[in-house]
């Protein structure tokens, strides 16, 4: 299933003044070559305003520092805006599915806090989501959980949305 994502474009990225990173995972891949081993490093990380835009980015360098900053400029590039409720939850229930990853998000009463793991909940906290109830199926790669999440965010549709697509006053 092909899921379309509608990302910020460079005007937009620009205003935000605010964004911050936040590290989920750090890989050490090893190439054995004639004189022993070759290491690369792959950085995961995401980037949000805490008010509504998240992103994720991925980079890969011989180093730590260059694959983490591939990935804050990847993370940059990746934004998009979710709709976030009065109580700091999301509008309603939605399922995301990326590769083997599946995750259901659910949205909690005022005061229940981010109940997810941890790649869930990296990404939860740089969209500025408050009170949410997550279930992960599948994979716990960490790297598909946040594609999933994020693909889970981008259905949020809120109710003003889903007047105008219907045309319909309630």
């Amino acid at each position: 299933m092909k899921y379309e994502i509608e990302y910020l474009d460079h005007g937009e990225v620009d205003e935000l003044q605010t964004l911050s990173e936040l590290m989920i995972r750090i890989n050490r891949c090893a190439a054995v070559v004639k004189g022993g081993r070759r290491f690369s490093f792959s950085s995961l990380v995401v980037v949000g305003d805490r008010e509504g835009v998240v992103g994720y980015g991925f980079g890969k360098a011989r180093q730590v520092p260059g694959a983490v900053e591939k990935a804050n400029k990847d993370g940059r590039k990746h934004l998009q805006r979710i709709p976030i409720t009065e109580t700091g939850s999301i509008p309603h229930e939605v399922i995301g599915e990326f590769c083997g990853a599946r995750i259901k998000l659910i949205p909690a009463s005022d005061g229940t806090g981010i109940i997810a793991g941890a790649s869930v909940r990296a990404v939860a906290e740089m969209a500025g989501i408050r009170n949410l109830l997550s279930k992960s199926y599948g994979s716990t790669n960490p790297i598909n959980l946040v594609k999933a999440t994020l693909v889970a965010l981008s259905l949020l549709r809120t109710t003003a949305q889903v007047k105008k697509l219907r045309g319909v006053e309630v």
